[in-house]
């Protein structure tokens, strides 16, 4: 029996638990009405006639996917495939709260924050490793070190990986949150910022990043790789409950993307490129450079390793009130099973 066919029997499965309990409910955290009677009760059709899903230059597999079309040419005519870009991991995170897309691409810490807050969303798949996040200055400067942002503007986005990374830099340094002020902004923003000289120092994500030094003469003052967490594809459990055999293709797909990506590494810097607008050698050097993509793609221990130190820097700052609601999160956070039975042959 092929993964597709066991996901919708037990989509059917599901359904016929969704006709009885149809008096209770949702929980928190619901925002799709219950489809009494989903497609997949039908042989050979789908379980939604609509997947809703994202795409960001931040992760790569994600723009491979949508320009082959493979997720449209498996579905055909049955499932309408909506992409929405995401800026970044925070804008990935409400919309998945919201509802307006099923699947997401986030930072690990973004994910393990939404979660811990109440979010209800589940890790499907490691589609990245990246070194994509740093602190740059302006090209004319005097601060040298993290140590020197003391007294500092720092502009950063709140919910992301850079943010993190920041907060991790400067308790490495010793430096107490009150001693800067962070100034909340979206990446490209906080890019613009800084190349304006309006604030001293940028917590930047790749690709935009590296295009702010290549372009801006912006400087990398901190660099850490073990401050980054991986690539999370992330899926509302709504979605997951009610589609999984939607899921499952979408997971299959990832990893047939991961695979090109890693035959053609020059193709998909161009399709970053192309996408972000940048110089296909800034590209080059985000894709290939600082991105590991032979990564294993299933959720676990080194995931968590990277959450557990993250973990802790949120209750210290305020974004999660307690510990016990990381250690919750991080139990409950992966659903292995679409890369336990990840079939890419199946992808049009």
């Amino acid at each position: 029996m092929t993964s597709r066919k066991r996901f919708i029997s037990l989509a059917a499965i599901a359904t016929a638990t969704v006709i009885a309990l149809a008096g209770c409910v949702p929980g928190e955290g619901s925002n799709l009405a219950a489809d009494p009677e989903p497609a997949a009760t039908l042989p050979g059709s789908w379980s939604s006639d609509v997947l809703n899903i994202d795409f960001a230059t931040y992760n790569p597999l994600s723009l491979i996917i949508k320009d082959q079309g493979w997720l449209e040419s498996t579905f055909g005519d049955k499932v309408t495939v909506n992409w929405v870009q995401s800026a970044g991991s925070a804008a990935a995170n409400d919309a998945l709260r919201a509802g307006s897309i099923d699947v997401g691409s986030t930072a690990g810490s973004a994910a393990l924050l939404a979660r811990s807050n109440g979010s209800p969303i589940k890790a499907i798949d490691i589609y990245s490793q990246p070194n994509w996040a740093a602190i740059l200055v302006g090209p004319n400067s005097d601060i040298k070190t993290v140590d020197d942002l003391k007294g500092k503007n720092i502009a950063a986005n709140a919910g992301t990986d850079p943010y993190f990374f920041l907060l991790q830099a400067l308790e490495e340094a010793g430096i107490d949150q009150s001693e800067v002020t962070i100034t909340q902004l979206a990446h490209a923003d906080g890019k613009t910022a800084l190349e304006a000289g309006t604030v001293d120092a940028w917590a930047g994500l790749d690709p935009l990043l590296s295009a702010s030094v290549v372009n801006a003469g912006s400087k990398i003052i901190y660099d850490n790789p073990d401050f980054n967490s991986y690539g999370f594809l992330n899926a509302t459990e709504t979605f997951l409950s009610k589609s999984p055999d939607i899921a499952q293709v979408v997971v299959d797909a990832y990893e047939k993307a991961r695979e090109w990506a890693i035959t053609n590494p020059d193709d998909a810097a161009q399709m970053l490129a192309d996408v972000a607008g940048i110089d296909i050698a800034i590209a080059k050097s985000v894709l290939i450079d600082r991105t590991n993509l032979e990564v294993d793609p299933k959720p676990g221990k080194a995931q968590t390793d990277v959450l557990s130190v993250i973990g802790p820097i949120f209750v210290q700052s305020g974004a999660v009130a307690d510990q016990g609601q990381i250690d919750e999160a991080l139990d409950s956070l992966y659903d292995t099973t679409y890369i336990d039975n990840v079939d890419t042959s199946l992808i049009g």
